[in-house]
């Protein structure tokens, strides 16, 4: 079932949308704030239907901030028609915007034309759930819990072989082939530091690893 996020501080049209919606097969979150909102990403939704007149935006474009934290598609419903909205939150990274007010059924269609296309891209996006990685291999984004991670290239090569093939152990060599040629005088204890960056990156604790673990005399596995 779809899961569908709804951030709309206007109740009235809250209800309608969620009811509509509900009615119509999806699984429904809806919150009348941006901080609400943020903290329902953690439920994993598979869309975001996003208001910008919120009572907590504090002058800043929602979608902007959600856009921060999360990848999955974001349409926003607004009564904001000027052209200059439309372009300001497409460009933050909505994928679509709809004008106050709208055919329900129009939004439903709107909806369902951004997740397909979402879906064509996410076809190169992998998920590692009991981490909460995910790895987007076109945009070359990983996200923590949702939270964007920021990496050299270097890393991103890295955490690409270990998420696509975990349990699999990986010599300090076969590291240093797999990014050969983006760092120009590489060795084994270049390897080493990248690593230790990883672990500070995504282990809670850095110092005594879950996931990034070193088989000693050998080199590097990931273990979810």
């Amino acid at each position: 079932m779809t899961k569908v996020l709804i951030i709309e501080d206007d109740n009235m049209l809250g209800d309608t949308l969620s009811l509509y919606l509900q009615g119509e097969g999806y699984d429904v979150i809806r919150v009348d704030n941006a901080r609400d909102g943020l903290l329902q990403l953690q439920a994993r939704p598979d869309i975001l239907l996003l208001d910008l007149m919120l009572p907590d935006s504090d002058n800043q474009n929602p979608c902007s901030l959600m856009r921060q934290h999360t990848p999955i598609p974001i349409i926003v419903i607004s009564s904001l028609t000027e052209v200059s909205e439309r372009i300001r939150s497409l460009t933050d990274g909505a994928d679509d915007y709809v004008c106050k007010p709208f055919s329900m059924q129009e939004l439903k269609a709107r909806m369902e034309a951004v997740l397909r296309r979402y879906s064509i891209l996410n076809s190169s996006v992998v998920t590692e759930q009991e981490t909460g990685i995910s790895l987007d291999l076109a945009r070359r984004i990983v996200l923590l819990n949702n939270e964007r991670v920021e990496m050299t290239f270097s890393e991103f090569e890295i955490m690409k072989l270990f998420v696509l093939n975990p349990g699999k152990v990986y010599s300090r060599y076969a590291l240093i082939e797999a990014i050969r040629g983006t760092d120009a005088y590489i060795n084994d204890r270049t390897i080493d530091v990248h690593i230790t960056k990883l672990r500070k990156k995504i282990e809670d604790n850095p110092k005594n690893p879950q996931y990034i673990q070193t088989i000693w005399g050998v080199g590097y596995k990931f273990t979810p």
